[in-house]
C-alpha cells in the first residue's frame, strides 16, 4: 500500500491563500469537502440538533476539511459509525451518539439505505449486552461495559417511539429495521400492530429467503413465548446462521440471531441499490 497521502482539495471558488476563516465560511455556506453523504448528514444534524446540544461525535461532520481517506460514502460512513459504536462495543460516549443516529433515521433527506443503516446501528447498540452474552456464553464478554451498555439501551429506547411513528411514511426496507426495534422494545401498543404491518412481507417473501425468514422470526419474538422463540432459534440457526450456546438465555440467543438476519437484509439492500 502506498504511503503517499493526497491532501483534501480546497473549494474551487476560494483563492490559493484562503485563510481558516475563509474555509469556515465556505463550510457554513455549503461549499464543503468530503463525500456526498457527509454533506447530507451535516445539513440534517444542523437543522435538527442545536449546536450546543450535539453529541461529541458530530464534530466529524463539522470539520472544514475532509479526511483524505474519505474517497467515497463507504469510507466516511465506516469512520462515522465507528466513533459511535466502536467494534460493536458500547463505550462511555456511545449513549450520546444515539441522538445523531436517531436524527438521521428520522429525516427524509437521508436516502432510505442510510436510514436503514442508522436504524440497524441503533438495534446493534441497544442489544450489545444480550448479543455478546449469547456469543460468549458461559464466559463473560471481555469488552463488556455494563454502565455504558445500559445507558445506550435507554437512549435508544427513548428514541424508539418517534422512529416507530414513521412506519406508514417509511419505505418497505426501512420498515424491516423498524420491526427489529419494535421487538427489542415491546409494548402493548407496538406488538399487536406488528403482525398486520408485516403481513405484506410474509405474502411477498417466502420462508427460506433472507427477508422472509427475518420477518417470520421477528413475529415469533413478538409473540413473547419462550418455548416458541427457542424452537425458532434452533430451526433458523440450523438452516443458515452462526449458532450460540444452548445454555445461554433464550432472549439473548434470539437477539443474536435477529441481529445477524437484519445485517443480511441490509447487505441485500446495499447490493440492490449500489448507486444510492
Amino acid at each position: 500500500m502506498s504511503n503517499h497521502f493526497t491532501p483534501a482539495p480546497a473549494p474551487r471558488d476560494l483563492p490559493d491563500n484562503a485563510t481558516g476563516e475563509d474555509l469556515q465560511e465556505a463550510w457554513r455556506t455549503g461549499r464543503v469537502f468530503g463525500p456526498p453523504i457527509r454533506r447530507i448528514f451535516r445539513d440534517v444534524i444542523t437543522d435538527r440538533l442545536p449546536a450546543g446540544r450535539r453529541a461529541p461525535q458530530a464534530a466529524m461532520l463539522f470539520e472544514p476539511l475532509a479526511d483524505p481517506f474519505w474517497e467515497n460514502d463507504f469510507w466516511f460512513l465506516s469512520d462515522f459509525y465507528s466513533v459511535i459504536l466502536h467494534q460493536d462495543t458500547c463505550q462511555p460516549g456511545t449513549a450520546e451518539g444515539v441522538q445523531l443516529l436517531a436524527a438521521l433515521a428520522l429525516d427524509d433527506r437521508i436516502p432510505p439505505r442510510h436510514r436503514f443503516g442508522a436504524m440497524d446501528l441503533l438495534f446493534s447498540a441497544a442489544t450489545v449486552a444480550e448479543r455478546h452474552l449469547a456469543r460468549c456464553w458461559p464466559e463473560t464478554p471481555t469488552c463488556a461495559d455494563p454502565d455504558s451498555e445500559a445507558r445506550t439501551r435507554s437512549a435508544v429506547e427513548a428514541s424508539a417511539p418517534s422512529l416507530l411513528a414513521r412506519w406508514e411514511a417509511e419505505c418497505p426496507a426501512v420498515r424491516l429495521a423498524l420491526a427489529g426495534l419494535a421487538v427489542v422494545f415491546p409494548t402493548d401498543r407496538t406488538l399487536p400492530a406488528l403482525t398486520p404491518r408485516l403481513r405484506q412481507f410474509i405474502d411477498q417473501h417466502p420462508l427460506g429467503t433472507d427477508t422472509g425468514d427475518y420477518v417470520r422470526f421477528a413475529l415469533v419474538m413478538a409473540a413473547q413465548h419462550d418455548d416458541e422463540t427457542l424452537a425458532a432459534v434452533e430451526k433458523f440457526t440450523n438452516a443458515h446462521w452462526r449458532g450460540t450456546s444452548r445454555g445461554a438465555p433464550t432472549r439473548a440467543r434470539a437477539l443474536h440471531l435477529l441481529g445477524q438476519m437484519l445485517d443480511k437484509v441490509g447487505s441485500n439492500l446495499t447490493r440492490s441499490q449500489p448507486g444510492e
